[in-house]
């Protein structure tokens, strides 16, 4: 009669691959490559398993062990750096990163159990305890404070606060913006220009509301002087400006 032997369940080739190492006791830096694909293939071969993903994972590191294996018999290849490169160090690194975060779960899970060993106390202080609040010292709290020093302090705030205001900004007032429909202004100053055909520029000026209303007079003035519509004349520097309408009453 035959022994039915039962397998020890890996959670995937990397872990079959990692105990074989610790179990033959090998540097896994040096991993005897022949003598682990050996091993590794009869474990294969003993697998009884209907889920074809599982065993298409150990068979893809099959494959791997045996290129590897076929590798080294071959001459080893150099890098651009001229070091010989090894083919099992792709193997090795993977088996380090693996190790290191199969470690960490144990550990985690260690520290959960620890965690379910823990019982807490809920509170149970009486209720007169909970609402109870220290009484304030005012005494303590004021301490050496007097009305005098308060007032002192008070002052020397004050002072703090008007040497940040500017002298100058401080006297301006409410800037506030002007609107000026510049459509209505050119056809009022085009009307001016056609009922007095000839005036001063400083009495069409002073007929203006506001410092903006200036402003804008000034550059319709400017382009109606540019495009030719009217003439500019000054006898001397300083003297009042006469503006003559060029077009045919």
């Amino acid at each position: 009669m035959a022994i039915s032997i039962k397998l020890q369940v890996f959670e995937g080739p990397l872990d079959l691959l990692l105990h074989l190492i610790e179990k033959n006791k090998v540097d896994i830096y040096d991993i005897p490559i022949v003598e682990i694909t050996e091993q590794y293939l009869d474990y294969i071969k003993q697998m009884e398993t209907e889920d074809m993903n599982v065993m298409s994972e150990f068979l893809v590191m099959a494959a791997t062990l045996i290129d590897i294996k076929c590798r080294m018999l071959l001459p080893k290849e150099v890098n651009e750096e001229g070091e010989e490169e090894d083919p099992r160090a792709e193997l090795v690194q993977k088996l380090l990163e693996y190790k290191m975060y199969k470690y960490m779960s144990y550990e985690l899970k260690d520290r959960q159990l620890d965690a379910e060993r823990n019982f807490y106390k809920k509170p149970t202080l009486p209720k007169e305890i909970q609402d109870y609040k220290a009484p304030v010292d005012y005494e303590q709290l004021i301490g050496d404070m007097t009305l005098q020093r308060l007032h002192s302090i008070f002052k020397d705030t004050i002072k703090r606060q008007e040497s940040r205001v500017d002298p100058i900004r401080s006297q301006y007032g409410r800037i506030e913006k002007e609107e000026v429909d510049m459509d209505a202004k050119a056809a009022y100053v085009e009307g001016y220009i056609r009922q007095h055909r000839r005036f001063s520029f400083r009495s069409l000026l002073e007929k203006q509301n506001s410092k903006m209303e200036i402003i804008v007079t000034f550059l319709l003035i400017l382009e109606l002087m540019k495009t030719g519509r009217i003439l500019i004349e000054q006898d001397h520097i300083f003297d009042d400006i006469i503006i003559t309408s060029n077009e045919v009453a």
